[in-house]
């Protein structure tokens, strides 16, 4: 019992010494900290307050842009920080050391919840003090709570081009994926204001379906059931989950 509870002790304590490497490290790149953090907030300040197109769409545009704001950071952290460190040759001396792998996994899944908080709660504040957004409280949690638990296909997508891209092509490779996506699934402007054959082709990107889940909150989704949101993005961990784990056997 002894031992089991130290490999747990010990377990907990690697986790948490990864996990603090990993966000000081993220840290000291402010090319990706500061657009990370600022982006999100000064697009919704644009057209969200100050070039709004109408009293409900501070609302609207909070949820998208939230929306918007954490999955960025969940892809960068996975697609670019493990492209690099393959790269480089950290991905191969890490492998070298008695640390699980899903310590890498874990530490970056919680840098990005945490950056994915700090830029939720930068656009609460916005949209409160700034754009007169009033929601009950326990709305203010549930947008939070979905979009901190909606990240997670992301992070798997990241892991898979991590795993996949050479470190050179990897920002070039994330950012043709995540700017596209997030225009297409109506993260920058209301879904409504796309044709209808560009409203039906969102219904493919993991964007669109935790953006309609967090504007099914407020009153304001397309009218889909929650279960197709959940299980399109069901879909993609599981997919993801896969391919991640044919690319890490591959290297193996």
């Amino acid at each position: 019992m002894n031992t089991k509870a130290n490999n747990k002790v010990n377990l907990m304590r690697i986790f948490q010494v990864e996990t603090r490497i990993e966000l000081l490290k993220v840290l000291r790149q402010p090319g990706f900290t500061v657009p990370s953090l600022i982006f999100p907030v000064m697009f919704y300040v644009f057209f969200g307050v100050l070039f709004s197109m109408g009293p409900k769409m501070p609302a609207y545009l909070l949820t998208s842009y939230a929306t918007f704001g954490v999955i960025g950071p969940a892809l960068f952290a996975f697609g670019l920080g493990i492209a690099i460190e393959r790269g480089q040759g950290w991905y191969d001396l890490k492998e070298v050391f008695p640390m699980p792998f899903s310590a890498q996994i874990i530490s970056r899944i919680l840098v990005s919840l945490a950056f994915g908080g700090v830029i939720i709660l930068m656009l609460f504040t916005v949209a409160a003090t700034m754009a007169d957004v009033v929601l009950y409280r326990w709305q203010w949690l549930a947008i939070a709570a979905v979009l901190l638990f909606g990240i997670l296909p992301f992070c798997l997508i990241g892991l898979t081009l991590g795993l996949y891209l050479k470190a050179s092509s990897a920002p070039a490779v994330v950012n043709l994926i995540y700017l596209p996506m997030a225009f297409l699934s109506g993260l920058w402007i209301p879904i409504q204001m796309f044709p209808d054959w560009m409203q039906m082709f969102a219904m493919i990107f993991p964007a669109y379906h935790l953006s309609q889940l967090t504007l099914m909150i407020i009153g304001m989704s397309q009218g889909y059931s929650w279960l197709l949101h959940v299980g399109v993005m069901t879909a993609y961990i599981l997919v993801f989950l896969i391919l991640a784990k044919m690319a890490f056997n591959k290297e193996h």
